[in-house]
């Protein structure tokens, strides 16, 4: 690809990615409508979640089936909207949700504002999920700017800047503004940034030979950008729980934590036995965010009666219906199909 002095053309950059979009534009759910409440739904499970997890895995459909819009939202219980969730992981995304379902319902009669400053200030919202809802919702020159999106302006504009540096964030938002705000739609604009980078202008192999916009592109070097700080490492931990199964159900701990506020899980392995940790019925893995997580879940030390008043015995027919983080499901439905354990009074 040969070099080009001269600066990126944002108009020209603008209509190429609208044209190309109109005639590559993937099908996706969320793209079929106009629904601030659907798409935000959608941006919010995307934003840690891969979109085959999303859908292939009926997530969305499902959440949209059980709360169809705000009001059913804001109804639920919480341990609705966390049951719900189950399987996508990072919960808070879940309650913010529902804290956002209320305020809507509660300061703004039902109606979700159209007004960017509004839509930021809603629990949860930060300026991507704003962005997208303003422009994808009610066709709004807001910018938006997501992995896919920084790699493909550092490409653009040949910037070495780590993107995830106060710097390189100032400039990639400059910069996905001033493409947005030369085009009179920029719904599209937006999604064909995106698409562009989960199809052509991807982390490896880019196929720039088929790139919309390779003859405004100034990088010489694609594969070395966008340029990141060195990730933090992956740290091992080392979880202990225990199972304990009785002839009423299973006994399960409600988390009381900042991540896993209620939710169910395997009892934690009381301190006391941590030097001479009880014989081992399981040991799995799992990861989350730089956490390599190995779960080893252990015979009970204890009888019933012997636990804290977080600690509840769940019946058999209910273990379904609460929410449980899903390495803990994994576990708990494996141990239960094993189906050998003497069963306590």
């Amino acid at each position: 690809m040969p070099f080009r002095n001269s600066t990126p053309d944002p108009n020209a950059i603008a209509a190429d990615l609208v044209t190309w979009f109109g005639h590559n534009a993937r099908d996706y759910p969320w793209r079929r409508t106009r629904d601030p409440y659907a798409i935000l739904i959608a941006e919010v499970m995307l934003q840690q979640t891969q979109i085959p997890t999303v859908l292939d895995r009926g997530f969305y459909a499902c959440w949209l089936t059980r709360f169809p819009d705000f009001p059913s939202l804001a109804a639920a219980q919480e341990e609705e909207v966390l049951k719900a969730w189950e399987g996508l992981g990072y919960y808070r995304r879940a309650r913010n949700l529902h804290r956002l379902a209320q305020e809507v319902m509660e300061q703004h009669n039902g109606v979700f504002p159209q007004d960017p400053a509004a839509i930021l200030a809603l629990p949860g919202v930060g300026p991507y999920t704003a962005g997208a809802v303003a422009s994808f919702a009610f066709g709004l020159a807001e910018p938006i700017v997501d992995g896919n999106i920084a790699r493909v302006l550092s490409r653009i504009y040949n910037d070495a800047t780590p993107v995830d540096s106060t710097a390189g964030s100032k400039l990639l938002w400059e910069r996905a503004r001033e493409l947005v705000r030369t085009t009179d739609d920029p719904r599209s604009l937006n999604s064909a940034l995106m698409e562009l980078g989960q199809t052509h202008c991807t982390p490896t192999k880019p196929a720039c030979e088929l790139c919309p916009v390779r003859s405004h592109c100034r990088t010489t070097d694609p594969a070395s950008l966008p340029v990141k700080h060195a990730r933090a490492e992956i740290t091992a931990v080392t979880e202990r729980v225990v199972f304990l199964r009785t002839s009423a159900g299973v006994l399960l701990e409600l988390e009381t934590g900042k991540r896993r506020t209620g939710l169910w899980k395997l009892p934690a392995l009381p301190a006391s036995h941590a030097e001479n940790p009880p014989p081992v019925l399981l040991r799995t893995q799992y990861g989350i965010t730089r956490y390599k997580v190995t779960l080893w879940v252990h015979e009970s030390p204890a009888q019933p009666t012997a636990w804290p008043d977080t600690h509840r015995i769940i019946p058999l027919a209910e273990l379904e219906a609460i929410p449980m983080p899903a390495p803990y499901r994994r576990a708990l439905r494996e141990l239960l199909e094993q189906g050998d354990f003497a069963l306590l009074a």
